[in-house]
């Protein structure tokens, strides 16, 4: 047998992306349909990360008008449309390509995302976070604790092992922060200043006396309200960066606009 005769068909299937997953394709490539070259009879899901389309960003594959999963495999000549997460639409009886929602909604953000990380906190999301965390360590952990993995990078995403995920589109944290509360539907679940921005523990309210030694004499005088987190025992009180905090949850909420102007402060208290 010669060795041409190992050499596999270069195929053909037309392929259309929907809705937010164009935000992954080139703009030669977006809200149209395109021939896609390939080799053997790969599995759908294969060809499409090829293009540049994580598999976790993805609801719905239909086949020739037919609903597959992600190992159906191509054989050439198809076409292939590609839809994203469906929230206002029953396709209850299609094959969903999506895990279950998770029952909690917990975060782990990568390496890049540590000012996100202490937003989300503010508006009470468990967010895990370190910076020195490498990609295997990030799926790890959310496998373990069930978690939603946040990137800027769609190349974790497209690892097998991760079963949810989201690609932030923006780059600037403020803007991040509201991305993801609007992506993932997340305002009626926000409980405001209910975790430490430092590392993640839940706070709870004590007394002043509880705090003798901990806070500065003239900051026990004037604040007769304090909070302390339960796992890293820092101390919280609603000073100066109050105001400034409340207002951004507020703009979070309400869907108005941009969650602030600047990072959470070092020492914001809630």
């Amino acid at each position: 047998m010669t060795q041409g005769s190992h050499a596999r068909l270069l195929r053909m299937a037309e392929f259309r992306f929907y809705e937010e997953l164009n935000d992954f394709l080139p703009a030669e490539r977006r809200k149209v349909s395109f021939m896609q070259p390939f080799q053997g009879c790969p599995a759908v899901r294969d060809v499409i990360q090829a293009i540049g389309v994580p598999h976790t960003a993805i609801d719905l594959v239909l086949v020739d008008g037919r609903s597959v999963d992600f190992a159906h495999r191509l054989e050439g000549g198809e076409r292939v449309a590609v839809y994203p997460v469906f929230e206002r639409f029953d396709i209850s009886p299609l094959l969903r390509l999506r895990p279950q929602p998770l029952r909690r909604t917990r975060f782990i953000l990568d390496v890049h995302l540590g000012k996100l990380a202490r937003y989300l906190r503010m508006l009470g999301f468990d967010c895990a976070y370190r910076s020195d965390w490498d990609d295997a360590e990030i799926i790890d952990q959310a496998l373990a604790e069930q978690r939603i993995i946040l990137t800027r990078d769609i190349g974790i995403l497209k690892q097998k092992r991760v079963s949810h995920g989201y690609w932030l589109r923006s780059t600037e944290p403020e803007q991040q922060l509201t991305e993801v509360v609007e992506a993932l539907d997340l305002r009626s679940r926000l409980q405001p200043f209910t975790r430490c921005l430092e590392c993640n523990g839940s706070i709870h309210q004590v007394s002043r006396e509880a705090l003798a030694g901990l806070v500065d004499a003239d900051i026990a005088a004037r604040f007769d309200r304090f909070w302390q987190c339960a796992s890293c025992r820092k101390v919280y009180w609603r000073g100066s960066h109050y105001e400034r905090m409340l207002l951004a949850v507020q703009c979070v909420a309400s869907g108005d606009g941009q969650a602030g102007q600047g990072p959470v402060g070092e020492y914001a208290q809630p």
